[in-house]
């Protein structure tokens, strides 16, 4: 059986390791981690030791890791299953007997240095993931925030980030190269401080929230109508806020991983739904220029960054590069509804529904017809009426 011995350092060289450790790389041959990690344990190792660097793609790393019978010891930085290689190897080497020997993990290390409790801190990796589970814990106003960073996503590109959302009312806390003796560096300052500093790597950030008292980020079961810019001063253009959350509810967006929001002009119900499913995947479209520029206005102003903007013609577009949705609403259909619902029907995730709102008995008809015709399942309707203004039905399908 293949034994795999992961062993956790931080920057600090020589790497502290205690006897176990020490005994462990004395009787082995094969050690493998990342150029860092090489640098630093360089003199720990045997001097007939094989090196095996981690580079991408990894498929050649563990092609070469099988064709060792050997036990190979690999470095990682600081906890490896703390967001680590070793969730990674389990995941590649099922049978494998793995042996995890850690350290403290960066945020670990620099909410020790800055004396921050940090049993109620959220912790979000944004080592090659993309910004989602970030831009929830801020939608969710999160009073502590632990990121693991890379070269994408910096700590200027946080601070940029956030500030673009009006999300201002955080102190920043940044640690830099934790464990280096010499180089080690610890920062703190207000996210306009950040945004004109450089930090080097490897780094990681804690954001402490400084504000909690701020209303409108304070998640809000129906944004009000009246907060948002709408198209050309007509507050007639947009789905209004019960009737927005009412088709939510029929979307099932707890359920779901990717939206999609066709015709949605003022954005009103991509960023209800971000501001309530901050983790679901939002991909809005609209023909409009103007669109655009709401979704843009509104977005900043709610705090809810995360939604895809795609601006023309929805049927010029090539869907296949997006996401497939779990669930659709459309807001505008330019006259197409048919060809709309045909084209939904076949990347419509199964199980998937499409939502729309009908004020005509003409539209309504025709959706039901429509998805009649394509084996789409029809649900119950709801039907209401706000004030004055036309009744309602919100009209639902599912893929079987």
């Amino acid at each position: 059986m293949k034994k795999l011995t992961i062993i956790g350092i931080t920057d600090k060289q020589p790497p502290f390791v205690n006897s176990h450790v020490e005994t462990k790389i004395a009787r082995t041959r094969v050690f493998s981690g990342g150029k860092r990690h090489h640098e630093l344990v360089a003199s720990l190792l045997p001097k007939e030791a094989k090196w095996i660097d981690i580079t991408v793609p990894l498929e050649n790393v563990f092609a070469q890791y099988r064709g060792i019978d050997d036990d190979i010891i690999v470095f990682a930085s600081g906890d490896p299953l703390f967001h680590g290689f070793a969730a990674t190897l389990q995941r590649e080497f099922p049978n494998a007997a793995i042996e995890v020997v850690p350290t403290f993990n960066s945020l670990q290390t620099l909410a020790h240095r800055i004396t921050l409790p940090y049993h109620d801190m959220t912790v979000v990796s944004l080592t090659g993931r993309p910004w989602n589970a970030f831009d929830a814990a801020l939608i969710e106003g999160k009073t502590k925030i632990g990121c693991l960073t890379d070269n994408t996503h910096t700590p200027t590109a946080i601070v940029q980030r956030m500030l673009a959302y009006g999300y201002n009312n955080y102190i920043m806390y940044v640690g830099e190269r934790l464990g280096n003796d010499s180089e080690e560096r610890i920062t703190k300052c207000t996210l306009e401080e950040a945004a004109e500093r450089t930090f080097t790597t490897p780094n990681c950030v804690i954001l402490v929230l400084h504000s909690p008292s701020i209303t409108r980020l304070t998640p809000t079961f129906g944004l009000p109508d009246e907060d948002f810019a709408v198209l050309d001063g007509r507050p007639g253009m947009m789905t209004k806020m019960p009737i927005r959350l009412l088709s939510l509810q029929a979307m099932n967006l707890g359920q779901s991983k990717v939206m999609w929001d066709i015709g949605f002009c003022t954005g009103s119900v991509s960023i209800e739904a971000k501001r309530l499913f901050p983790l679901i995947d939002i991909v809005a479209f609209e023909r409009r220029e103007e669109g655009g520029k709401l979704m843009e206005l509104n977005t900043r102003h709610f705090g809810t960054p995360g939604i895809t903007t795609i601006i023309g013609d929805f049927f010029r577009q090539d869907l296949t590069t997006l996401p497939r949705p779990d669930s659709v609403f459309i807001g505008g259909h330019g006259g197409r509804l048919v060809e709309m619902i045909a084209r939904l029907r076949h990347l419509l995730n199964t199980g998937g529904c499409i939502v729309m709102n009908c004020v005509t008995k003409d539209s309504k008809e025709k959706f039901r017809g429509t998805c009649q015709m394509l084996g789409l399942k029809l649900m119950a309707e709801t039907r209401i009426q706000l004030n004055d203004y036309n009744p309602i039905e919100i009209v639902k399908c599912v893929k079987q």
